[in-house]
């Protein structure tokens, strides 16, 4: 069944039934994987949904465009009027609120999900580009921390990510909803050489900083760049933090101090705490 194809004439579609929403144009909200999502023009840039008309703005405001609109009729009538009106021959399909948290996750989407076509990731010197305070993310595998990091980022002023390829997508909804739309808001890009990488950081000004829990490491207390100076912040994954070769590679290691027998933060909540110590 294809509902495009029965309201060829129409760019908003009131859906009334669980079959209809199950439909061809519509599996990319229930029934695609992550994956499947960002190869879905395979070989160009896919697709990632944004939920909530918060997050839909601000993703809008960063300049990407939607596929579709899938909103609670309400929403379409009321608070994301304007917004649907921006792309008027964008798809616009409403449903009523039970028919639509037939979809998993749907409760958590403030009665609006975007489908929303990527764009080309840029290259590490794009996002360097003017830049004293970047982070490095290796292998932050959990979406969850990877939206949070990015949230205290833009808050904290921090101005650009670098993310291995063993990280979370920051387009994967959750890091996307976490994030609060900020993944739009800070230029990141996916290291294709990550030790080469961390060299050109280097060659480029850059003061790099390891976060791991060493004997050689110093306290974060004692970690006060000057405005001025370019910092590169580097933490890594949940479990086994960054690997040896990384830190190695870096000019320092530092560490949070920890009291009560606690050994450290979660990697979310350590990135707040380092980022507030090297804002500029």
């Amino acid at each position: 069944m294809s509902i495009r194809s029965i309201n060829a004439d129409k760019t908003m579609i009131e859906l009334t039934s669980f079959e209809e929403l199950k439909s061809e144009e519509l599996k990319l909200y229930s029934e695609f994987s992550e994956p499947q999502l960002a190869r879905f023009f395979e070989p160009k840039p896919g697709l990632f949904i944004a939920e909530s008309l918060l997050v839909t703005e601000r993703a809008m405001d960063a300049g990407f465009e939607p596929w579709s609109f899938l909103l609670e009729k309400k929403m379409a009538e009321g608070e994301a009027k304007k917004l649907i009106g921006r792309f008027p021959d964008v798809p616009v399909y409403v449903a009523s609120e039970d028919l639509l948290k037939t979809i998993t996750g749907y409760p958590v989407t403030r009665g609006v999900l975007c489908a929303m076509k990527r764009k080309k990731e840029k290259v590490v010197e794009e996002i360097l580009e003017g830049t004293k305070r970047i982070v490095l993310l290796e292998d932050v595998e959990n979406p969850t921390n990877v939206g949070a990091i990015f949230r205290s980022a833009a808050a904290l002023g921090i101005d650009a990510v670098l993310l291995s390829k063993g990280c979370a997508d920051p387009l994967y909804r959750r890091a996307i909803r976490v994030s609060m739309g900020n993944v739009f808001s800070i230029p990141w890009t996916f290291s294709e050489n990550w030790l080469a990488d961390i060299e050109k950081l280097k060659n480029q000004g850059f003061q790099t900083i390891a976060m791991a829990l060493k004997e050689d490491s110093v306290s974060m207390d004692d970690l006060r760049p000057e405005p001025e100076e370019r910092v590169a912040l580097l933490m890594g994954n949940e479990g086994a933090g960054l690997k040896e070769e990384t830190i190695s590679a870096c000019h320092k290691t530092v560490m949070i101090p920890m009291a009560n027998g606690v050994d450290s933060l979660n990697v979310a909540a350590a990135s707040a705490v380092a980022f507030w110590q090297i804002r500029k």
